[in-house]
């Protein structure tokens, strides 16, 4: 006769099953959408450095001078709730030692508000919920999830225009390696601006509209390769002032040739780093290879205790029988 199965056989079958089967769906549909831009973000990168700077009070470029960015992210929740984008309001002004602490933003040496509005998965710029200014590139306030071994454009809001940034190996940043990315932006006419003749080299003209010129040292990115985020910015913004024309600038508006994340801003991203790529490693790799492989031994052992458990055990098998006397 055939045993009925064993209760423990089909149970340790049904987990290694069930375990085999949500392995590839935590690394293949999970994790996929964990990997999103967050809608509630909060948080302020401060870079700081020394250079020179235009006082509009003494009307003269001061040199050798302090120089603090502050660049502050929050997400729009609502909206980006309604839309399905990820929507941030970013601030970011440049202060100098005079500017700082600031009550009012619009005290700083420079203010700049801006709406960026991505696709929460590729992190590509999306033209809508009144987005300010209409931005382009791969990447800005950071970059897309999985980051590669290649060049990306990155947008550059003092430019109005994307630059390409080259991939350049590995670097660590607070003991965590991240991908290094570097560019330059090469002097470029970015606007024009009514200031008083005196002020490139036309004193007999009490207003000129003069050309407003931007360039950049050198701008060097240190990414988490599998979040994006930046764990280290480093930037050598500057502007300057030319009459209409000129080849030559006449005023120095602001001039830095390193202006870098703070040592607390970059533990903080470094910090932020290791628990979002914790959480996706878990999703994508460990979860899904640790349940693989257990379901896989649990169905093996499951299956070998049901087979065993159905094989007939058999009955003894019959003497013959004594002869009788």
């Amino acid at each position: 006769m055939r045993r009925k199965p064993s209760p423990f056989a089909l149970v340790l079958l049904g987990l290694g099953t069930f375990l085999l089967v949500l392995a590839p769906m935590l690394a293949w549909y999970v994790e996929p959408r964990a990997a999103v831009n967050p809608v509630d973000i909060d948080t302020t990168a401060v870079y700081t450095g020394t250079g020179a700077y235009f006082d509009t009070a003494q009307i003269q470029t001061l040199f050798d001078k302090r120089i603090t960015i502050t660049q502050q992210v929050r997400g729009d929740v609502a909206d980006s709730e309604h839309s399905g984008r990820a929507i941030w309001d970013v601030t970011t002004t440049v202060d100098t030692d005079k500017s700082l602490p600031a009550a009012d933003p619009h005290d700083a040496l420079e203010f700049f508000p801006n709406r960026w509005v991505t696709d929460r998965k590729t992190n590509q710029p999306v033209h809508c919920c009144q987005e300010n200014p209409r931005f382009e590139g791969d990447a800005y306030l950071k970059f897309p999830f999985d980051v590669q071994k290649h060049a990306y454009r990155w947008w550059d809001n003092s430019l109005g225009a994307p630059i390409t940034l080259a991939y350049r190996g590995t670097k660590k940043i607070q003991g965590y390696t991240g991908y290094r990315f570097t560019g330059t932006v090469p002097p470029t006419k970015i606007g024009t601006r009514l200031v008083p003749g005196s002020i490139v080299d036309q004193p007999g003209r009490p207003q000129v509209l003069a050309e407003e010129w931007y360039s950049n040292h050198g701008i060097e990115l240190v990414v988490d390769q599998r979040t994006g985020r930046v764990l280290y910015a480093q930037v050598g913004p500057r502007r300057t002032l030319r009459a209409p024309g000129s080849t030559y600038d006449s005023t120095l508006l602001l001039d830095a040739d390193k202006l870098a994340f703070t040592t607390a801003t970059q533990k903080d991203q470094v910090k932020q780093a290791k628990k979002e790529s914790g959480q996706l490693r878990l999703l994508g790799q460990t979860l899904p290879i640790g349940a693989g492989v257990l379901g896989f031994v649990l169905a093996a052992v499951g299956g070998v205790l049901l087979v065993r458990g159905r094989r007939d055990p058999g009955s003894p098998v019959n003497s013959p029988s004594p002869l009788t006397m």
